[in-house]
């Protein structure tokens, strides 16, 4: 199913976002990590679940990142935790690519696999 492009908010251009380089981008107060596997975008949200740290600012280790703060990891395509300290899921949006740009619906509601 498309997105309706109404509703679709602009987080950053994906030639900014790198493999091992996440980009954070805030929007309306929301804090988003987005990320590109295997040429595919995903975005997270910036906050770990655990504590203080921000997930664009982690360590990219093949699916997973790694949270700067306590080194809890997740899995970038779910959101779903991986490693303690981490139990809570990230909140994630399916990222789509519009004229070079990498864009979510804010509302979007997706649960971790």
């Amino acid at each position: 199913m498309q997105p309706d492009p109404t509703k679709l908010v602009t987080l950053c251009a994906a030639a900014d976002v790198k493999p091992d380089q996440p980009v954070r981008a805030e929007i309306e107060g929301e804090s988003y990590a987005v990320f590109l596997l295997e040429d595919r975008y995903y975005v997270t949200q910036d906050l770990c679940t655990h504590g203080p740290g921000s997930m664009s600012e982690g360590f990219v280790d093949g699916c997973e990142i790694e949270c700067p703060f306590h080194q809890g990891k997740f899995d970038i395509r779910s959101g779903a935790p991986t490693a303690p300290p981490c139990t809570e899921p990230l909140r994630t949006w399916t990222a789509h690519v519009v004229d070079g740009k990498v864009c979510i619906d804010p509302a979007e509601v997706r649960s971790a696999a």
